[in-house]
């Protein structure tokens, strides 16, 4: 087996989205983790971290994303679950511990395109430099642009949240 330790990445952080009300994973959750599984199954990535807790279902997003990954052909091995986070804030919280933990230094951010920016402005709040890896869907939908155009309001509230956050 291929040292894993080689590859580009340590580590792929995929951030959460929502879960739908059966369980299932929305479309942002499986393209992010499909993203993610081409990324390990290209050999750049060792393991992925998956990060995200139960916000909208009582299943940690987390645990759906470690699921699809496994579907996916990815070995339960290389796979960590962070399952407490509600938010990009406490994905960066909660995964920073876990990647010292690990002993992880190269790592990659992984979530949709759109939310690049703030994710990167966040985790470097925690200490982590991270390149980025954005997911985008298959085809441009009025959803897809309403997300990018909600990132301006929410980046706003970020750096609020981060210049009054206690350590």
């Amino acid at each position: 087996m291929k040292n894993l330790m080689n590859v580009e990445f340590h580590c792929a952080i995929v951030l959460g989205a929502k879960v739908m009300a059966d369980g299932t994973p929305s479309p942002a959750l499986a393209r992010r983790v499909a993203h993610a599984a081409t990324l390990v199954h290209s050999g750049r990535v060792a393991h992925l971290l998956m990060s995200g807790g139960a916000v909208n279902h009582p299943t940690p997003e987390a645990q759906v994303m470690r699921d699809l990954a496994m579907a996916a052909g990815i070995d339960a091995d290389r796979i960590v679950v962070e399952d407490q986070s509600r938010n990009t804030i406490g994905n960066a919280r909660y995964c920073a511990p876990i990647i010292v933990a690990q002993g992880w230094t190269r790592l990659l951010l992984v979530t949709d395109s759109f939310h690049l920016p703030r994710a990167r402005l966040i985790f470097a709040h925690h200490g982590l430099k991270v390149a980025l890896s954005g997911a985008r869907p298959e085809s441009v939908s009025a959803e897809w642009v309403m997300a990018h155009l909600r990132e301006i309001p929410a980046m706003m509230k970020t750096l609020f949240r981060l210049a009054t956050e206690k350590p």
